[in-house]
């Protein structure tokens, strides 16, 4: 049994773990409902985006004059695959979570002959596949998000990359992955073909405002596609970048809540056996008192 000395040395190095846990959790907590109205305040432009892009995906259809970015390389050799984490780890299994995923795809691609290459947005992603896929990353990104969150700018730096990538016919199909905000206590890891656009499926007028409507566009659909898909691509991404913030922020605060709560039941469980050991000692210390006066 250790003596009093080394428990109330034990007993301090918890509390001050439990300061720290505690300012992180409030902290995490403080960026969490900024970055949580950002995912939030995005994910109706990006979907509102998707469905018309989906729908002039539909009226072009298998059209020859359909720009590269919907139509493909007509390949599926080379895979690009963007990671979403975090620069920081204390946040449960948000990391891991998305590393995890990754390296499940990677492996079944390289199973089945296919180039994997990797782009890490996120210190972490890149710090822990590294080891097994360091060759296959190609560009790295960190030092994202700034003192008041994820700027449009830092997407579109990420998406810029991915074009030219794409323009100099360095990959066939490009998709990202991220963990998508659910709740403080929930995130779901999100797996999204970028290139070439796969266009989901679409509501009907009809099901939206009970009439049916026919769309003339002007300029032509491949037009505006050929404009707009390169847009989409950054608009994919910066919500990528803003899901991923807020889960990440989510996790922190989880992991920290759990970690305060654990080292408050380690300062009391440690508080009992110091107790005892010190009850323990006082009772030796009469008993030697006792015989000693009683010899005499």
């Amino acid at each position: 049994m250790a003596n009093l000395k080394e428990l109330r040395s034990r007993i301090a190095s918890v509390k001050s773990t439990k300061k720290i846990t505690s300012a992180m959790k409030m902290v995490a907590a403080s960026k969490l409902r900024r970055a949580q109205d950002a995912a939030e305040s995005a994910r109706p432009y990006a979907d509102r985006m998707g469905t018309m892009l989906g729908r002039l995906a539909a009226a072009v259809g298998g059209a020859q004059g359909a720009p590269k970015l919907m139509a493909g390389t007509g390949k599926d050799d080379v895979h690009l695959l963007i990671i979403f984490t975090a620069d920081r780890g204390l946040c449960g299994g948000f990391n891991a979570s998305i590393v995890k995923a990754t390296r499940i795809k990677v492996r079944a691609l390289k199973a089945a002959g296919k180039t994997v290459k990797l782009v890490c947005v996120g210190r972490k992603g890149a710090d822990a596949l590294k080891r097994e896929f360091g060759d296959d990353i190609v560009a790295r990104y960190s030092g994202i998000e700034g003192k008041k969150g994820i700027d449009f700018s830092e997407a579109s730096k990420v998406a810029e990359k991915i074009l030219a990538l794409f323009d100099n016919g360095e990959f066939d199909i490009c998709t990202v992955f991220y963990n998508k905000f659910v709740s403080a206590i929930s995130q779901t890891v999100t797996e999204q073909q970028l290139v070439p656009f796969a266009a989901a499926s679409v509501e009907t007028d009809a099901t939206e405002t009970g009439t049916s409507a026919i769309y003339e566009y002007e300029p032509s659909e491949e037009a505006i596609l050929a404009d707009l898909l390169p847009r989409n691509v950054g608009v994919q991404i910066f919500g990528a970048m803003l899901e991923s913030s807020a889960s990440e922020h989510g996790a922190r605060m989880s992991a920290m809540d759990n970690a305060t709560r654990n080292a408050g039941d380690m300062i009391d469980n440690l508080s009992i056996v110091y107790n005892r050991s010190r009850q323990a000692q006082i009772t030796n210390e009469l008993i030697e008192i006792i015989s000693g006066a009683e010899a005499l």
